[in-house]
């Protein structure tokens, strides 16, 4: 049995794709759990806020944050070994703190406590994408920013996903497959 083998058998392997707004991180978990065999872990915020009209609540972001790790313990039990995720709690910590000037105890909580094993940060250098749900493309040098920052601050493995579609789904192939072999 090879090295890779030996590490998927042993445990799940978690990858969280993050960044902000409108930088394809749902294509890029979409491609990569498919190709990759992977379960995913759909962005639970984009379902809660379907169809709701602003302004969202600090309750509203709560909810999500319990929503969302709801759905990754169901997507993580049901794994094969690999797990991707569309989101993580560095956006809700972010999106929180922006929108309310702090971070939800709660949503602190959860972004303390949450283990990936390798984080992609998807680059903001691909062309805004409006949507209703999305709130500030002027924003994005300084959230970009502050995703680098937090994923300094945690100390954990992380990779920045850059180019257009197919660069970015090779680099985070890449990426993933680089960590899943190391010693």
């Amino acid at each position: 049995m090879d090295n890779l083998e030996q590490k998927m058998e042993k445990q799940l392997i978690k990858i969280a794709i993050t960044g902000p707004e409108s930088t394809g991180k749902t294509t890029l978990a979409e491609k990569l759990s498919k190709e990759l065999g992977a379960s995913l872990v759909p962005e639970y915020a984009r379902e809660f806020l379907k169809g709701r009209i602003p302004p969202y609540t600090p309750y509203d972001l709560e909810q999500i944050a319990e929503g969302q790790k709801e759905i990754e313990h169901k997507e993580s039990e049901a794994s094969n070994g690999l797990l991707i995720a569309d989101t993580e709690m560095t956006v809700l910590k972010i999106w929180s703190e922006h929108a309310f000037g702090y971070c939800l105890p709660t949503i602190d909580t959860f972004w303390k406590k949450q283990q990936y094993d390798l984080y992609l940060l998807m680059n903001i250098d691909i062309p805004w994408e409006p949507d209703p749900l999305r709130e500030h493309p002027h924003l994005r040098n300084h959230l970009f920013a502050r995703f680098k920052k937090y994923l300094n601050e945690m100390q954990v493995q992380h990779v920045v996903i850059s180019g257009g579609e197919n660069q970015r789904t090779e680099q985070a192939r890449e990426a993933i497959l680089n960590f899943l072999t190391q010693g």
